[in-house]
């Protein structure tokens, strides 16, 4: 697997690519709105790329991040 949680709690759930390049976010907002993000570096070897989404709800987020995990994973 290319992908490890690295972080949960009530706001903020990321996971991290196995070679440190790239992180995949879901965070509550404070007007009850969630926002997934995808960061991955420019010195990673895939090509950089930064994308934010707004969803109206959790699972739409959860949804989204796994698909950006499925489409940035790497092989060790």
């Amino acid at each position: 697997m290319a992908w490890s949680l690295g972080r949960e709690d009530d706001v903020i759930t990321e996971w991290e690519r196995s070679d440190g390049y790239a992180t995949v976010r879901v965070r509550e907002r404070g007007d009850g709105g969630v926002v997934a993000r995808l960061d991955v570096m420019e010195q990673a070897d895939d090509e950089s790329a930064y994308e934010r989404e707004r969803f109206d709800d959790r699972e739409a987020a959860l949804d989204r991040a796994a698909t950006w995990r499925g489409e940035r994973d790497i092989d060790d």
